[in-house]
């Protein structure tokens, strides 16, 4: 499990001070981000790669939001990768202000090359595998 901690600015907030709903969205792709920065995953180098480029597209995500996270709140993005396909992985993630939780995200992501599915590379599958199994 990777684990980002994030502040909440007024940018982040609507007009009742509270972190608009889709701002959450932009907290977990970071939060999805850093976990795979963590394992050495080159974002730049997948999009480079020879045969490429890769890219990691959100296919679902499911959102369940429990309680408003507020300006200036401390808040940490918990992440970690549920299960790994040929071509596939399901990321879970919550962000929580300290023990409470205030939302939860259930991400399915394709990996693609040239519009199309493509199998992750022993390198990049092992790495996955970690993140589910440590």
């Amino acid at each position: 499990m990777n684990t980002l901690p994030l502040r909440i600015y007024y940018e982040d907030t609507d007009f009742s001070g509270f972190v608009y709903h889709a701002r959450y969205l932009h907290f977990f792709e970071r939060g999805r981000t850093e976990a795979l920065r963590a394992l050495g995953v080159d974002h730049r180098a997948l999009f480079e790669a020879e045969g490429g480029p890769f890219f990691f597209v959100v296919r679902r995500m499911e959102i369940d939001f429990r309680s408003p996270a507020r300006m200036d709140d401390v808040v940490t993005v918990e992440t970690h990768v549920a299960e790994v396909g040929a071509a596939s992985l399901v990321m879970m993630q919550k962000l929580l202000r300290g023990e409470a939780l205030l939302c939860s995200a259930r991400v399915e992501i394709a990996h693609l090359a040239g519009g199309k599915p493509r199998k992750f590379g022993a390198d990049l599958r092992s790495r996955l595998d970690f993140l589910a199994n440590p």
